[in-house]
């Protein structure tokens, strides 16, 4: 009788053992999708990969001196809109068109400007991490691109010109959705050679007010 028992009891731990096997499993997916609600790098950019944004830009024109022949940069205004991909939490790529008015005491020039913008964002992991959210985001960034530039009063031998910037500034989170932006760019235009100064490569100093939406 002994022996029969222990025969069916030997039978049995087959059976026992694949009934584990998908316990195991489960337990495993179930550990395994846990891990990843919040706390890895791209907690935010996975719940909002894509933003849009618009900016007023004041711009400040820098002078130009070269012997008896100087140039006195002025102050203009411009507008910006950029849509931008998250592929971190910290690191965003972005499109940015702005449509520039370069201003001096001679002639203006208008440009189209298209970049592209790689901007790091500083979201201090161990605040961010534990509340899951972050009001104020400071954040720095390059850019680059081409410009195609067009003027009245002169002519200029390159209409189209490589642009380069950097850029610096704080966003603020209002919520998920939605962030003010405040932030300073330093534009470099690539010289279009002007016929009266050939030499002169236009530079401002812009600072930017505008806001951006995640979705």
């Amino acid at each position: 009788m002994k022996t029969k028992i222990l025969l069916g009891v030997l039978l049995m731990l087959p059976v026992m053992a694949h009934a584990e096997i998908p316990y195991r499993v489960e337990q495993s997916v179930v550990l395994e999708e846990t891990t990843i609600t919040g706390k890895d790098s791209e907690a935010f950019a996975r719940q909002h990969r894509f933003y849009v944004g618009g900016y007023y830009t004041f711009s400040m024109w820098d002078n130009y001196y070269d012997g008896g022949v100087q140039l006195k940069g002025e102050n203009a205004s411009s507008f910006d809109v950029v849509a931008g991909t998250r592929l971190y939490d910290i690191f965003r790529l972005e499109a940015n068109y702005a449509r520039t008015v370069a201003k001096w005491n001679a002639f203006d020039m208008t440009s189209d400007v298209a970049m592209v913008n790689a901007i790091f964002d500083a979201r201090i992991d161990n605040l961010y991490r534990l509340f899951y959210n972050q009001r104020l985001v400071p954040y720095v960034g390059i850019g680059a691109g081409i410009s195609w530039n067009s003027v009245d009063e002169v002519s200029i031998e390159n209409k189209i010109t490589p642009v380069a910037s950097f850029m610096a500034g704080l966003g603020v989170e209002l919520g998920e959705y939605f962030a003010l932006d405040f932030g300073y760019r330093y534009l470099y235009m690539f010289s279009p050679k002007f016929d009266v100064i050939s030499d002169l490569t236009p530079t401002a100093h812009q600072f930017r007010v505008g806001a951006r939406v995640n979705f």
